[in-house]
């Protein structure tokens, strides 16, 4: 394999740190965090091995979805910091070997934009196309709904012009009208402003919503159609001129023959990674069940990718854990299994809890479920706090259950601000998820810590290009509970090995194109690293104890690795 193509194209082995600069660290003391505690944490991130930072919308906002409704795209929450402050923390990083990709919404604004006020003022204002409206009476869309808790549509009458607005989600959030080419020139306009300030790239939210065309009746329609692939192809390929190295991360929760055109099919020529939602859903299903064969079946259908695209792996991200490409009955399962109270779902679909409460806090499931991600062919992507096994807050209402302040020290207020706690964005979890027992400040100086296992895990996989290079290989013949994959590219070669169940199993893999004789050596065994020997017809015997698992690099003649 040719180190040097890992460098021009970053984003295969990344490591990816999703950060909620709010909640993250408050540095002048007013409760909620900000953009120079971010940057007092940058070595924090650098000394975990964080590569890529993303950053959740830091816009102003009306504040009617955690900062997804915005009011400026150009902007920045004063409450956060200032532009400068977005300058340092991008520069900062970079000193440090880390990249920053920002989010991206552009399907959306609040409405108290300036875009949208406009917009409603009259039936004839320059900015009404900006937006789509409709006068017709619209269908029933209750189905269509992204959050029923609280829309039975996706369109509200205005009694300002009579006529009724878009939103796939909130009311609050009216949908910008991408059919209109002036929408389409102020996205690009705002990609490039924040390339210039210096990001990395755009973490591009909600896609399926932002390059759908929005139905409406032909009378209606006061622009021509237009291929919403085209368009991301078009801004895919400005961005690259922007910048040769610019990443684009897309939300597409769809199945993986529409994620491949999102991807740009084989020319690869659209968004350049995706997350994994079909993958992740597959993850917990075999969890809940200690049976490996719903994930297997799951990855032997990730579609060929071409070779500058990449998929994003995830346990957890910043919204509900959906699991709504599950089958009802798959996903009671789930509910059962790892949220059995009402109280921990949400929209029938998904769960507001984070995966330590999930499991119980059995530290053996949770290092193998990690190790299981970080070892699936893609780019591993955290959310803030999973790296010292935060838990959520069910006393926080809907998403925001797993969007608590950053647990940095054993203390009630958690070292996130020195406001008193009841001045805090969020409350934090209390009891044996509170600060007093699960904070950055003690695992840190602890070797056997959550943290510790994460750094190890995480330079594991750096120094192991084939994971984020490979396709899925999955070797035949295991116990239901175990998934055994190989991931390879040339001649360097990985056999991952995870116990999905509480009880020890004994194994032997047969691993295709293994010599007999060849060394093989465990990466993230704690002490001295296990070692095995290649049999006759590239034959693996070992013996897993319950939820355990292997990174077994094979180590033939020549190959100059450090082992």
């Amino acid at each position: 394999m040719n180190l040097t193509e890992t460098a021009d194209l970053w984003w295969k082995n990344a490591v990816v740190y999703c950060c909620d600069v709010q909640t993250f660290l408050d540095l002048d003391g007013d409760g909620h965090g900000d953009l120079a505690g971010l940057a007092q944490r940058i070595d924090y991130l650098a000394d975990l091995g964080v590569t890529c930072l993303w950053l959740m919308p830091f816009y102003p906002t009306a504040d009617r979805d955690d900062g997804y409704d915005i009011t400026d795209f150009y902007g920045v929450d004063p409450r956060l910091g200032t532009p400068g402050n977005v300058v340092e923390v991008i520069q900062l990083a970079r000193s440090r070997g880390i990249r920053v990709i920002i989010d991206f919404v552009m399907n959306h604004t609040s409405n108290r934009h300036p875009w949208f006020k406009e917009s409603r003022k009259s039936l004839d204002n320059p900015k009404r196309d900006w937006y789509v409206w409709r006068r017709s009476t619209p269908p029933d869309t209750s189905k269509e709904v992204v959050f029923p808790d609280a829309e039975d549509s996706i369109w509200t009458k205005d009694d300002k012009t009579g006529e009724y607005y878009l939103h796939h989600f909130y009311r609050t959030q009216p949908d910008l009208n991408i059919a209109n080419p002036a929408v389409r020139e102020e996205i690009k306009r705002t990609m490039g402003y924040w390339l210039e300030l210096g990001v990395s790239g755009f973490r591009v939210d909600a896609v399926p919503f932002l390059f759908a065309e929005d139905a409406l009746p032909k009378a209606e329609q006061h622009f021509p159609p237009y291929d919403p692939h085209d368009f991301l192809r078009h801004l895919a390929n400005f961005v690259g001129h922007r910048g040769g190295d610019v990443m684009l991360l897309g939300e597409v929760n769809v199945p993986f023959a529409e994620q491949k055109k999102f991807f740009g099919g084989t020319d690869g020529d659209e968004l350049t990674m995706q997350f994994d939602f079909m993958g992740m859903q597959s993850i917990y299903l075999s969890l809940a069940r200690g049976d490996a064969h719903p994930l297997a079946a799951t990855l032997r259908k990730r579609p060929k990718l071409d070779r500058v695209s990449q998929w994003a792996n995830f346990l957890r991200n910043h919204d509900e854990l959906t699991l709504d490409k599950l089958s009802k009955d798959e996903r009671q399962e789930v509910f059962d299994a790892f949220g059995p109270d009402p109280d921990m779902q949400l929209f029938d679909r998904g769960l507001r809890r984070r995966l330590p409460t999930m499991l119980g806090g059995d530290q053996r499931r949770i290092r193998m479920a990690y190790s299981l991600m970080f070892s699936l062919p893609g780019t591993p992507v955290l959310f803030y706090g999973e790296e010292i096994g935060m838990g959520e807050n069910l006393d926080i209402p809907g998403r925001l259950a797993v969007r608590s302040p950053m647990q940095w020290a054993p203390e009630p207020g958690g070292g996130f601000s020195r406001a008193p706690v009841r001045k805090h964005r969020r409350p934090m979890p209390t009891g044996v998820w509170g600060p007093e027992q699960i904070n950055v400040a003690d695992q840190r100086n602890d070797p056997e810590s959550l943290l510790h296992f994460f750094k190890t895990l995480i330079q594991r996989y750096r120094q192991s290009p084939e994971i984020g290079w490979s396709t899925v290989e999955i070797l035949k013949g295991t116990p239901r509970q175990v998934l055994a994959h190989v991931c390879r590219v040339d001649d360097w070669a990985t056999v991952m090995v995870h116990n999905l169940a509480d009880e020890p199993v004994e194994l032997t893999l047969t691993v295709p194109d293994l010599e007999e004789g060849t060394p093989l050596v465990d990466l993230v065994s704690s002490g001295e690293p296990i070692r095995t020997t290649a049999a006759k017809g590239g034959q693996v015997t070992l013996t897993l104890e319950g939820y355990g698992f292997r990174w077994l690099r094979l180590c033939p003649e020549g190959d100059n690795r450090i082992h």
